[in-house]
């Protein structure tokens, strides 16, 4: 097995819970409350992998902003996503939102100079076609 399946496969698990909690959470706790205990979250699992590289991170400049901008994107995302919860079915935010890759793949295409195969191109198609066909 290729050393980035089982982690994809444990990014698919752990972000379906993250789109059904918060519809949870958001039964309980307005959006911008909820937001701040999930940072409280994140920090916790920032602080256990911090512990357990013996506080030895990679410093570089460049890095580290992008670090920081995906932390700021993540977590507006996740705001994002409350709020839509709050007011809206988790079965259609979820599915909506979770075409986020199509812009991920634009921008590694066209940033990246990625390649993107016919077959992916029709697979992105059909994403974008679920989508407009689930929401109509």
């Amino acid at each position: 097995m290729q050393g980035w399946i089982l982690p994809t496969l444990g990014a698919l698990v752990v972000w379906g819970f993250w789109g059904f909690i918060p519809k949870l959470t958001t039964s309980y706790l307005q959006p911008r409350s909820a937001i701040v205990y999930e940072v409280v979250g994140a920090l916790i699992l920032g602080i256990i992998v911090l512990v357990s590289s013996r506080f030895q991170l990679d410093v570089h400049p460049k890095g580290i902003a992008f670090a920081i901008t995906t932390g700021m994107l993540g977590f507006l995302g996740a705001f994002c996503f409350l709020m839509a919860v709050s007011k809206g079915p988790v079965t259609l935010v979820a599915t909506i939102s979770a075409l986020y890759p199509v812009i991920s793949i634009l921008l590694a295409v066209f940033i990246l100079h990625e390649s993107v195969t016919l077959q992916q191109s029709v697979g992105i198609a059909l994403a974008i076609l679920a989508m407009i066909l689930v929401t109509a």
